[in-house]
This record gives C-alpha cells, sequence and structure tokens, in this order.
C-alpha cells in the first residue's frame, strides 16, 4: 500500500484540491484508494461527502480519542473507513475536535499511531493520500511519518517560494529522525498561468534550483469552485475539462516515476 503525504506549511495553496483529484484520478485508474483527511477544517472530507458529511460516524476524533483512552472494546481501523459515492474511493472523515486532542496526543507521544492504524489497512486498499492542516503539527508530523511520500503545493507566490525552501530542509529533517524511506516526489505547481510573466519566471527559477518539479502543471480554473460546490472531484464531474486531464495527467507522472 502506497501511502502519500500532501503538505505545505502555507494555506491557502490547494493541498485539500489536490490530495482529493489526486485520489480521485487513481481510483478512476482502478486502484483501490483512501483519503484520510487529518486537517479539522475538514475540507477534503467535504469535498467528498457534501452535506452527507454532517451525518457521518465515527469520525477521526473518535479515532484519536480512542488512541488516548485503552478500552477493550476499540473499534478496529477500518470501523472509522467511510465509503464515497465514487468508486474505489474512501474517506477517514476529520472533525474540529481533532484540534482540541492535539495537546494531549503530543505530550503522550501518540505520533506513530496513524502509522500503526494504516498498516492495518494494508490488504484493503492500493493507496492513500494524507491532506494535512496548513502548520507543522502534530497531524502533519503523524502525516509523514506515516507516509512514502510526500507532495508539495506551491502556487507561484513569492511567499509560497520563501515558505518552499523552509518546508523541504524540515522533511528532509523529519526523514533523518523518524521515517527513512519518506521521499519528497516532487513539487506541484498549482494555479498555474503560462501566459503571466511572473508564475513562468518563479517556475524557471525553481527549476535552476534544482528543485524536483512535477513535469505537469495544474492550471488555474473556476471550475474547481464547482466541483467543490457540487462536492464531484473533477475527474468525475468532467473528465475531459483542462484541469482534469491535468490532473489524470500529474498521476501518471508519479505513478510512472514510481514504475
Amino acid at each position: 500500500m502506497l501511502r502519500r503525504v500532501v503538505f505545505n506549511q502555507k494555506g491557502g495553496v490547494g493541498k485539500s484540491t489536490i490530495s482529493v483529484n489526486l485520489a480521485a484520478a487513481a481510483a478512476q485508474a482502478g486502484r483501490r484508494v483512501l483519503v484520510v483527511d487529518l486537517d479539522p477544517q475538514g475540507n477534503a472530507s467535504r469535498y467528498l461527502l457534501g452535506d452527507a458529511l454532517e451525518s457521518t460516524t465515527p469520525t477521526l476524533a473518535g479515532f484519536f480519542d480512542q488512541v488516548l483512552n485503552f478500552s477493550l472494546y476499540a473499534k478496529p481501523t477500518s470501523a472509522f473507513v467511510h465509503a464515497t459515492p465514487f468508486a474505489g474511493l474512501s474517506v477517514m472523515v476529520s472533525d474540529p475536535e481533532i484540534a482540541e486532542l492535539e495537546s494531549k496526543l503530543e505530550s503522550r507521544h501518540k505520533i506513530y499511531k496513524l502509522k500503526e492504524a494504516l498498516a492495518e489497512l494494508a490488504d484493503d486498499f492500493d493507496e492513500v493520500w494524507i491532506d494535512t492542516p496548513p502548520a507543522l503539527n502534530f497531524f502533519t508530523l503523524s502525516a509523514l511519518i506515516a507516509a512514502d511520500g510526500c507532495l508539495i503545493p506551491f502556487d507561484c507566490d513569492a511567499f509560497s517560494r520563501q515558505a518552499l525552501l523552509s518546508l523541504i530542509g524540515r522533511v528532509d529533517e523529519i526523514r533523518a529522525d523518524h521515517n527513512a524511506g519518506l521521499a519528497i516526489e516532487g513539487i506541484v505547481v498549482n494555479q498555474y498561468q503560462p501566459r503571466a510573466s511572473l508564475p513562468v519566471r518563479m517556475v524557471e527559477e525553481l527549476a535552476e534550483q534544482g528543485l524536483p518539479l512535477l513535469p505537469t502543471r495544474l492550471s488555474s480554473s473556476v471550475k474547481v469552485r464547482e466541483s467543490h460546490e457540487r462536492a464531484v472531484p473533477l475527474p468525475f464531474l468532467d473528465a475531459r475539462h483542462k484541469l482534469a486531464l491535468e490532473f489524470t495527467a500529474l498521476y501518471a507522472d508519479l505513478a510512472g516515476a514510481r514504475a
């Protein structure tokens, strides 16, 4: 089972959108896919379930509460996995309450519990995509420890570029200290405008620095807003749309690099 985390400490760079749409592309390719939503905002969960999210239980708050409070009748990890309306695609849903559990989880050194939980699901899924909050906290560290690969979104913004260089160093540190198998699979260039000089120049500069830019760029498109509002990932909403094709191509980039 291949586990990937989409992570950037900067908010608003499209982590949830990238996580969900790459997971959808994987599902369309015939893979059994799980999305794990570790962001208390729950954007990935709502993207996949829409209004049905309100009645979906148990959530990851229940999972982490169980981690803190030993019980002879603890639920297996599979009990926290929910089907979505999309074939081959499941989700472990977030909950605002996980933010309240963070300090307890951290103080009691539960940082490897997500990795252990995903190991329980190894026979059930081919791929796991982990969406993370915009901070290097207990949940993102748990994800990076549990993952095989890390994707870093970059939205062609000067502040994002500065954060990007710092973030790569932090991932290298986590690899050295906690997860020797963690690889930075690539930087995802998001909201790219090929006719605008600033994004083009910034991407060229990153390439000149030798940073691992993935070849497929993700365009800026209002179709993403429709996809969010309808709670249907782009590969399922309109597989022929330019951005849907870009997500499919980006997934193929990743699959080819792993082959």
